[in-house]
């Protein structure tokens, strides 16, 4: 079996500010035809990232969590892609229920982020980034970047000493295939 090709980053996100502040980073790398799968769990803060994503592209409508209707189609305000937010929590038959939801808009011109899409929708892609949210409890692994681009411990001029503990979050950029292999996935610590 190939194994495809990947590349990673590991940051930490301190705050639902730095979470958007991610998804507008990330949205200068994406071009129409990523797939963008995001996977942590309830609350984690896949929806405020993938808001970040659509302000990065530049898209109409409030990014909002697509749970109720299964996919949202946020047309460009400019000549970039279309973003197409899925939440695949409840298709159970993943690449066929994606292909029956009829969007209004041709997924290889669109940049398609996917709640709750791992083991579900990665065939819709041969390249794919994967971004991994996880609540973060105690010390963090040593030598690890905020998203604000400080190491552990470093503390930047002005802000509070900690943040809440229940707002940091570890988030694991991979991307996965050749159309990732060139890009620089480090720089999204900002």
């Amino acid at each position: 079996m190939h194994t495809p090709h990947t590349v990673a980053t590991r940051l930490t996100v301190t705050s639902p500010e730095q979470m958007r502040d991610l998804g507008r980073r990330l949205a200068k790398l994406l071009r129409p035809g990523d797939l963008v799968l995001l996977t942590g769990e309830l609350g984690a803060g896949k929806t405020t990232l993938t808001r970040g994503l659509g302000e990065g592209l530049g898209v109409r409508g409030a990014v909002t969590s697509p749970t109720f209707v299964i996919a949202r189609v946020h047309p460009s305000l400019g000549d970039g892609p279309p973003l197409v937010h899925v939440d695949a929590y409840r298709l159970g038959g993943g690449l066929d229920e994606m292909e029956d939801l009829d969007l209004d808009v041709s997924l290889p011109d669109s940049v398609v982020a996917v709640e709750w899409g791992e083991g579900k929708v990665e065939g819709l892609a041969e390249d794919r980034l994967h971004v991994v949210i996880e609540r973060t409890v105690g010390e963090q692994a040593g030598g690890e970047r905020t998203a604000g681009g400080q190491a552990d411990g470093e503390q930047p001029a002005g802000e509070q000493a900690a943040a809440p503990e229940e707002d940091v979050r570890g988030v694991v950029v991979t991307g996965v295939g050749p159309r990732w292999a060139g890009e620089d996935l480090a720089s999204l610590a900002g």
